[in-house]
């Protein structure tokens, strides 16, 4: 976002805010409700309880397991653009005092593409839930799979998809809120197998890009069919949950869960 003498003008509706308005709206657009793009940082200010959230896995890096030409290079320049070692930032906290293991996708690293890395702390997480009876929320924003890496990035599908299994064998409940944009190998694995899924306002979610479907089914698809609300109504998404009511609605499915059990 730029000041408010240089303020650019929502997407949604086309009218400029200042960064300040747009920050006090938890980053979205004080007019329509325009939900901006988010990094993991922002989103733990407005969701956990202050000072709870501890991060866990922090310290692994992705190496060049198939020593592809310029990936090293391709990561510096990832980390050094975002402040952020790897494309998801995995930790415990507090919420309104209820505990909670949070996964939070980061898209400005590589276009939150899912590598080995983020297939092993996203796995680590759930895991660590089934372990410690504890919910676990995940935050999706991704390109897909990393592709620099293989193999070994779509080996990533099947790991975390394990990773829920467990989850569901040791009933502790697993949330996902899907934000713009969630596309390819992390829609096709952990984004979609949620026991609650959850969508923010106007996110785009997705396997392929309509040019792809459209020439592979050789049909002309609805409009907006990829956005959360489309997904809403045809069953793939539960609730759409504003920033607003994040907090609120998180904690409440905790305890919903928590009664259950």
């Amino acid at each position: 976002m730029k000041d408010k003498s240089e303020a650019a003008a929502c997407p949604g509706c086309g009218i400029p805010y200042d960064n300040a308005a747009v920050k006090a709206a938890f980053k979205t657009c004080p007019g329509c409700s325009w939900h901006y793009r988010m990094e993991p940082e922002e989103r733990i200010a407005y969701l956990a309880d202050e000072g709870s959230f501890s991060e866990f896995s922090g310290g692994i890096r992705s190496r060049n397991p198939i020593e592809l030409s310029g990936y090293a290079e391709k990561l510096a320049e990832a980390e050094a653009k975002s402040g952020k070692n790897e494309a998801v930032v995995t930790g415990t906290c507090t919420v309104e005092g209820r505990p909670l293991i949070l996964g939070l996708m980061s898209f400005q690293f590589m276009g939150g593409s899912m590598g080995s890395v983020v297939g092993e702390k996203v796995s680590r997480a759930l895991l660590k839930g089934a372990r410690e009876k504890t919910p676990v929320l995940i935050f999706t924003t991704s390109g897909g799979a990393r592709m620099q890496e293989g193999m070994f990035s779509l080996m990533q599908m099947a790991k975390t998809a394990s990773a829920v299994a467990e989850m569901e064998k040791a009933r502790v409940p697993y949330f996902v809120m899907l934000c713009d944009p969630t596309t390819g190998g992390v829609t096709a694995s952990y984004a979609m197998l949620g026991d609650i899924t959850m969508a923010e306002p106007g996110a785009l979610v997705g396997f392929a890009g309509p040019r792809v479907i459209e020439g592979t089914i050789r049909q002309t698809l609805p409009k907006g069919f990829q956005r959360a609300e489309f997904l809403l109504e045809k069953g793939f998404v539960d609730v759409i949950v504003p920033r607003s009511e994040q907090r609120r609605t998180i904690g409440a499915l905790i305890d919903l869960h928590r009664s259950q059990s």
